[in-house]
Order: C-alpha cells, then sequence, then structure tokens
C-alpha cells in the first residue's frame, strides 16, 4: 500500500503528524475517519497522485501521528486544534493553498479547517457526513439507535476507554462491520493496521476525546461562526446505503452552511474510499 509514496513525520506546534506524499501538481490534502488511518485512503491516493501532490496524514490521536494530553476542555482535541496541525503540515510541505478531501472525522476536521482557514482552502470535499450541529439537533430514536458510538464516546473517561480497551479487536472488527455494506471492500492488511494503531489505550483515549469535543466545544465553535456560509466550492458524497443516506437530506444539510455545493451518492456504506474506489475517484478527479 502506498508505494512510491514517501513517508514523513511533521512537527505541528501542537504535535507529530505522519504523513505520506507522492505525486506532481495541484495539492490535496486526504484525512481519514474514525476509527481508522490514512490507508482508508489505499486505493485513491495512488491514482490521485498520478495529477496531484498527494498528503494523506493520520490525524491528532489516530494512526502514528502524536496523542497530546487532554483535559476537561477537550480542546486538544476540537476540530479546531485537528484543523491547525493538517494547516501546519502543508505550509511546512511547502503548500500555502491546496484542496482538501475528509472522510467521517477528517471530514469535520476539514470543515473546520474551511472555517478558521479559508484562505488556505481552495476546495472542500465531504464524505459521509452531514454538519456536526445539525446531526445533533436532528437526533431522534433510529439516528441514536444507529449513531449509538455518538453517546456512547463522549461518556466521561474512563468508562468507554476500559470497555473498548477490554477487546479492542472486537470493538473494531464490530465497528468495521457494521457500518461496511461492501463484502470484502476493507482489505485484510488495511484491517490489520487499523487495529496495530487503535489497540493502543491512549488512542483508545484520544478517540473519545475527539467525540467528547465534538459535544462540547466543537460545537461552540460552530455556533460562534454566526451563520456564515464557507465560500469555496463544496463536494459532498456519501454511501447510498448508510446511515448519512437514510437520515437526512446531505446536499439540503451542506447548502445550509455553504455556498457552493454539489455531490452524490455513491455505492455502499460508511467507508466510501473503500467500498466505492472508482466511484470517489471519479468524482474528486472531476471536483478538484
Amino acid at each position: 500500500m502506498f508505494e512510491g509514496f514517501e513517508c514523513r513525520r511533521i512537527e505541528t506546534s501542537g504535535t507529530t503528524i505522519n504523513a505520506r506524499i507522492a505525486g506532481d501538481g495541484p495539492p490535496v490534502l486526504l484525512l481519514h475517519g474514525y476509527p481508522q488511518t490514512h490507508l482508508i485512503w489505499h486505493a485513491v491516493a495512488p491514482r490521485l497522485a498520478e495529477t496531484h501532490t498527494v498528503v494523506a496524514t493520520d490525524l491528532r490521536g489516530y494512526g502514528d501521528s502524536g496523542r497530546p494530553a487532554s483535559d476537561e476542555t477537550h480542546a486538544a482535541y476540537s476540530k479546531r486544534a485537528m484543523a491547525a496541525d493538517q494547516v501546519e503540515v502543508m505550509q511546512a510541505l511547502g503548500f500555502e493553498r491546496f484542496a482538501v478531501v475528509g472522510h467521517d472525522r477528517g471530514a469535520r476536521v476539514a470543515h473546520r479547517m474551511a472555517r478558521d482557514h479559508g484562505g488556505q482552502v481552495e476546495r472542500l470535499a465531504v464524505l459521509d457526513i452531514a454538519p456536526t450541529a445539525h446531526m445533533y439537533q436532528a437526533t431522534d430514536k433510529a439516528f441514536a439507535t444507529a449513531y449509538y458510538h455518538w453517546f456512547f464516546l463522549i461518556q466521561p473517561h474512563p468508562l468507554p476507554e476500559r470497555m473498548i480497551g477490554a477487546d479492542p479487536a472486537f470493538y473494531l472488527d464490530w465497528i468495521l462491520d457494521g457500518w461496511c455494506k461492501t463484502p470484502g471492500a476493507i482489505a485484510p492488511e488495511a484491517r490489520a493496521d487499523y487495529l496495530r494503531c487503535f489497540a493502543d489505550p491512549a488512542a483508545i483515549h484520544a478517540s473519545c476525546e475527539d467525540y467528547r469535543a465534538a459535544a462540547t466545544i466543537d460545537l461552540e465553535h460552530d455556533a460562534a461562526d454566526g451563520g456564515e456560509k464557507i465560500a469555496m466550492p463544496l463536494l459532498a458524497l456519501w454511501g447510498r446505503d448508510g446511515v448519512v443516506a437514510r437520515s437526512c437530506d446531505v446536499l439540503a444539510t451542506w447548502r445550509a452552511v455553504a455556498a457552493d455545493v454539489t455531490g452524490h451518492a455513491v455505492p455502499g456504506g460508511h467507508f466510501v474510499p473503500e467500498e466505492a474506489p472508482a466511484e470517489t475517484l471519479a468524482a474528486l478527479a472531476a471536483f478538484l
């Protein structure tokens, strides 16, 4: 996986970020989601690197990136802090302006990045999410049942950490197999590396802090935006068989917060880059 990509560890003001880089052309940053790493892009990144400079990173707390200490404010895992890491990575690589593509938690980081660093983000693609504030406000029984992890992971430390840590392999498989609607889409070598990283107790804690931040300080940051719409072009893709597709009108939710929105569903469930790599690549190539 990622043959021909350079592996770098880049120091930011807040932590160390693990990155893979390849290609030549307009820069694009790829951000993964929970409970995965940059390997989710293994079927998309090499092809995209034929026309772009691709930077695929691990978010702070995930993969082989650093896991900063947190506190009761959860600010260390706010999307603002996580976005700042990634902007610093791109600046360290010499890219002042770039496109960003995020899946799941990475898309939430990318959304905040577009808010806080609009001068750097040229284009924004978000995969299989609706805006965080909308999803909380629209919560009903069906959503809470399907997205139980949103409410489990935000419970106070150490409850979710202890429960997941009792058998992280079981929990990871439960998530991957439950959210994936395309049998065999998650490559065994990717799954093994997800477990290698996720089984670290510090990574379990960091991922819980990510969700705790989403339910607290991230919502404060969202409210402070004052309803101003994101200006840069935004592409939304989502799995046609996933929870997001069933829960909301994806394009409408994004048009409420962004001025220039396009997008469509792709085959499969939540893990869009792994379940529908060809469709994802085609959509990104046209958008970028």
